[in-house]
């Protein structure tokens, strides 16, 4: 049986939605931005909460979730505007529409459900597909354009700052000798290549040998801590007084980065202590939701 838009929507399941709306406190008249659309989750919670006349921006550079979000919020008209690029584009995009103030903005920086259950855009190695990882899917470099172009010192330092990898230099040493034999071009060669790199008392015993590379690589493809921290320093200047921003990372790197910004900016009133993680019952029903951390603050 073919999926009604609702229900092809049910399927993607937002991160710490209540605490969000909590948080964001959406009214009507509000005009809100979900950064990070997606399948548009959070977005609906937002439209529902500023009913009847509150306005919800969704910045989103997958074109193709963009479409699918389009289709399933089609109901709230033109209560809703897709913008397809990224949220680093926020204050020129913002520019565009004539909009000098905003009530409240959230970015989710998890990879979506769509994302990562579409096995041929190369995010995941459980099959062997193309080597891509482009969230927008019009930009050029591909995460195999990386792996055949870079040195192996650049390789090593992509992923050691971007995935944490303490195997950096010997896991970017296999690389380049790999490709010297056959292009790493799919997710499976990669993922062999770095199991093969990386000792086997140095495995991790939860997670597969190669997730710390595919993060490190996904995140230097879509240029992703550059686009945050771009819009963690743009934010005050189009946040009301008062208005809030929410931030959920699903990694230490932007943690840390929205932890220092938060603080060092005095633009910022840091609102949560420290993170807020989703409860047990939200990981039994979303375990990947397991990771995620959302912090907030409020623009002086």
């Amino acid at each position: 049986m073919k999926q009604t838009p609702e229900e092809g929507n049910a399927l993607h399941i937002p991160v710490l939605l209540a605490e969000v709306v909590d948080w964001l406190r959406p009214v009507s008249k509000g005009v809100y931005v979900d950064g990070t659309l997606g399948l548009g989750g959070h977005t609906r919670a937002l439209l529902e909460e500023s009913a009847p006349d509150g306005q919800v921006l969704g910045f989103e550079w997958d074109e193709e979730a963009a479409a699918k979000a389009k289709i399933s919020l089609s109901r709230y008209g033109d209560r809703l505007r897709i913008i397809p690029t990224s949220y680093a584009s926020l204050l020129s995009e913002l520019a565009k529409l004539g909009v000098v103030r905003i009530d409240g903005l959230l970015v989710d920086l998890g990879v979506s459900s769509l994302q990562l259950d579409q096995e041929e855009r190369g995010f995941s190695f459980r099959t062997d597909n193309a080597l891509d990882m482009r969230m927008d899917q019009r930009t050029p470099v591909s995460a195999a354009d990386l792996v055949a172009r870079l040195s192996e010192e650049q390789l090593a330092d992509i992923l050691y700052y971007y995935g944490e990898e303490r195997q950096a230099r010997r896991i970017a040493r296999f690389l380049v000798k790999a490709r010297e034999e056959e292009p790493v071009v799919t997710t499976g060669r990669l993922a062999a290549v770095v199991a093969a790199a990386v000792p086997a008392k140095y495995h991790p015993p939860r997670l597969h040998v190669a997730t710390r590379t595919f993060q490190a690589l996904r995140i230097a493809v879509n240029g992703e801590l550059d686009n945050l921290m771009q819009v963690l320093t743009d934010a005050p200047k189009v946040l009301a007084p008062g208005a809030r921003i929410c931030v959920i990372t699903f990694h230490s790197l932007e943690d840390r980065m929205v932890k220092q910004a938060f603080r060092d900016n005095p633009a910022y009133t840091v609102l949560t202590r420290g993170p807020i993680e989703p409860t047990r019952a939200e990981v039994t029903r979303n375990p990947r939701a397991r990771s995620a951390k959302l912090r907030v603050a409020a623009r002086d």
